[in-house]
């Protein structure tokens, strides 16, 4: 018998996980693999559904996986962190498998409709949501609902030039992820501070009083800024929810962030817009794929 369940995959490059759970966002079961230990994603995939053996039939799936990919054909476009992944037709496959719907979604993009739906941005009809991690990339929900532009591709604000020079992110010396994410923080650290330091590290150095530490801090925190700025005057939002490094760690960050907002945006928009660390934590690429799959539904009926 059909239950009102969904299933959702969250693939990475280190670990790939099954997931089921209800309207709620509740994760009720879990499985999970390592991912370099598959030969082929087909080996990989069907492992995770054997796992679900025995579970009954979801109304539908969601795949949540890092780019590129191509969401409404349903295919996974060789991501750097996925070798052998080239054009994966994912939903496809899927609905091969398990005779259900399946849809799939860039991860930036899955997390800002779970962040929507379940965590920092419910209730908004207008958030956007910055992944600030390993990358810098934005999910955009505009007048309620998930934009993804002409070809996908809304959102790559990581690839913004900020700045004529400064440290190098999607393949872009200056740009917003160059500054803002895990590997452009470790570039600045190697920079003013001779030091290869990853950005907890980072931080754990600024709250033990480390004023070099707190500089390097304050570096990333004014393009932070500054790139929050351009999405505030172009959008207007009224909320902006931030992960992974601004979530643990945003009082390293908000002060200086907001003076450059304040001092690039218009004040018409930054005065509407609040700016609010991520509320689902660890459990966000869980709800993301199973968000992946209620959107999906919703936005077939």
């Amino acid at each position: 018998m059909q239950q009102d369940t969904v299933w959702g995959l969250d693939i990475g490059g280190t670990k790939c996980a099954l997931v089921i759970g209800d309207r709620q966002g509740n994760t009720l079961e879990r499985r999970q693999v390592s991912t370099a230990q598959y030969a082929s994603w087909e080996t990989l995939v069907d492992t995770l559904l054997q796992q679900a053996a025995g579970q009954p039939r979801p109304l539908a799936v969601g795949v949540s996986c890092g780019g590129p990919l191509d969401a409404r054909r349903g295919l996974i476009l060789s991501p750097p962190n996925l070798p052998g992944w080239d054009e994966v037709p994912i939903t496809q496959w899927l609905k091969q498998q398990l005779h259900v719907p399946a849809f799939l979604q860039n991860d930036a993009n899955a997390c800002a409709l779970a962040e929507w739906r379940y965590g920092a941005g419910k209730g908004c009809q207008h958030m956007v949501f910055l992944t600030f991690g390993t990358g810098m990339g934005a999910g955009l929900i505009l007048n309620g609902r998930l934009y993804e532009g002409a070809s996908g591709m809304a959102g790559e604000v990581g690839h913004m030039r900020l700045a004529a020079e400064g440290p190098e992110g999607y393949g872009k010396r200056g740009s917003f992820e160059g500054f803002c994410s895990g590997g452009g923080i470790r570039q600045l650290a190697q920079q003013h501070m001779g030091r290869d330091l990853s950005a907890k590290e980072l931080v754990q150095l600024a709250q033990a009083g480390d004023q070099q530490a707190r500089d390097t801090l304050d570096i990333s925190a004014r393009y932070l800024g500054r790139g929050l700025a351009v999405i505030i005057d172009l959008f207007n939002p009224e909320r902006i929810v931030i992960g992974s490094i601004y979530a643990r760690s945003g009082q390293w960050f908000e002060e200086k962030m907001w003076q450059e907002i304040r001092r690039e945006a218009l004040s018409l928009s930054h005065s509407a817009v609040s700016i609010v660390p991520a509320a689902l934590g660890d459990a966000i690429g869980d709800v993301a794929a199973l968000t992946t799959a209620w959107n999906g539904l919703e936005e077939q009926s």
